[in-house]
């Protein structure tokens, strides 16, 4: 669920477009978020952290090893990454889970998927679309009549689809400076706690005026998933979540994952997640923020998950299994996400993204209060890796991945 800093203008294009991909890709926010917007990269701090060496299992994936490495000595507490292709399976862990009681990174550890949740979001309303329940072309009045209205903002004029691939022009309500110190910043332990209901993130967005018009540009929004998620229990009758778990968590037997609504605690087996809740990626202070109701995120990165589960999922995607092929094609028809970044490109709750060596991988990346995460896998599905970083204000999973897809033994199988 990425986040803006509070400002009193509007950034240049160019800076927040290429904000816009990166966080769409790794999802991150809170205090790492709000400092890379600036630059519009992302700085780790000055001072390294030491840790333990990497440990894994599986062979050939050296390079991905060495990437989850330089992730903790440029602070990170702890990374686990896991990766599935032709040869098999692999799963890697560096650094702590707990920084207070020793306790390393397990392969199994489960931890907060942010932004990642979109791509279960949007696979709900493709297979409702494939039994006849909704469109996509219908306009967000259809299933919310009234609740879109507001300087400039009007559900009359914008589609389901366009809420999916970002093109709907809805004022990000993470963006909201008020909303930014009360959930991400300052006033973080005392409103941890807090519950937001759905209706209430879209009246933080409404006060705005949109980014566009709807179908004029691409702007990501956590709101436009906030409202997918009340479109879905319009059209069933049930909450997202539940949906989420009877069509995609039994049957794939995603057993580490969930949709936790309010509950504020993590499963076991999980570790604990770290933030500097500031602006500045060089403040010393480091805050345990794991416990936390995730009501903030919603639809737009509520969800908790593991390594091997999120494979799972993006490989059944892919490969097939979750949709017909009329709805994955609409899934990954992508639209470019920024003529500055022309190797991001977004489809409906899906990214599409070209690495350094030319191969294109498809998932998500997703980060909330100290967890950074990405998933990602070819097209046609034979090639998966997911990771997780246990701080928001250090790393860059997006080097994980460019190590993973990219490494020669890969390129020289021709693996992906």
């Amino acid at each position: 669920m990425p986040v803006r800093p509070a400002r009193t203008a509007r950034p240049a294009r160019t800076a927040r477009t290429a904000h816009a991909a990166r966080t769409a890709r790794t999802g991150l926010v809170g205090a790492l978020a709000a400092a890379a917007v600036a630059a519009a990269t992302l700085v780790p701090p000055a001072v390294s952290a030491s840790s333990a060496a990497a440990a894994g299992t599986g062979t050939g994936h050296d390079s991905t090893r060495a990437a989850i490495e330089a992730a903790v000595r440029a602070g990170v507490p702890g990374v686990v990454a896991g990766a599935r292709d032709r040869r098999g399976s692999w799963d890697g862990t560096t650094g702590l889970a707990n920084t207070t009681t020793g306790r390393e990174r397990l392969p199994q550890d489960r931890f907060r998927v942010g932004s990642i949740t979109k791509t279960f979001v949007a696979t709900v309303l493709l297979q409702l679309e494939a039994e006849g329940k909704l469109s996509p072309d219908d306009t967000v009045d259809t299933w919310l009549p009234g609740l879109v209205r507001g300087n400039g903002h009007d559900g009359r004029r914008m589609t389901v689809r366009q809420l999916l691939n970002h093109t709907s022009g809805i004022y990000n309500y993470t963006d909201d400076s008020d909303f930014t110190a009360k959930v991400f910043g300052p006033g973080f332990f005392e409103h941890r706690y807090d519950t937001w209901q759905a209706r209430e993130l879209v009246a933080v967005a409404m006060r705005h005026k949109p980014e566009f018009a709807p179908g004029a540009g691409w702007s990501y929004s956590n709101t436009n998933y906030v409202l997918a998620g009340m479109v879905i229990e319009e059209a069933t009758g049930r909450p997202y979540g539940q949906e989420i778990e009877r069509r995609i968590l039994r049957p794939l037997k995603l057993t580490a994952t969930s949709v936790p609504g309010t509950v504020a605690r993590m499963p076991s087996p999980s570790g604990r997640a770290y933030s500097k809740l500031s602006p500045d990626p060089a403040a010393d202070a480091i805050h345990d923020v794991t416990e936390l109701n995730p009501s903030a995120a919603g639809a737009a990165g509520e969800m908790i998950s593991s390594t091997s589960d999120l494979q799972r999922f993006y490989r059944a995607l892919l490969g097939g299994k979750l949709l017909p092929a009329r709805q994955l094609k609409q899934m990954t028809d992508t639209v470019p996400m920024s003529p500055e970044l022309p190797q991001h490109r977004y489809g409906l709750g899906l990214t599409r993204t070209t690495l350094s060596c030319g191969k294109e991988v498809w998932g998500h990346g997703g980060g909330i209060h100290g967890s950074s995460s990405e998933a990602v896998t070819t097209r046609d599905a034979r090639h998966s890796l997911a990771l997780n970083l246990n701080a928001d204000w250090a790393g860059d999973p997006a080097a994980v991945v460019d190590a993973e897809f990219c490494r020669p033994s890969a390129r020289a199988a021709g693996q992906g």
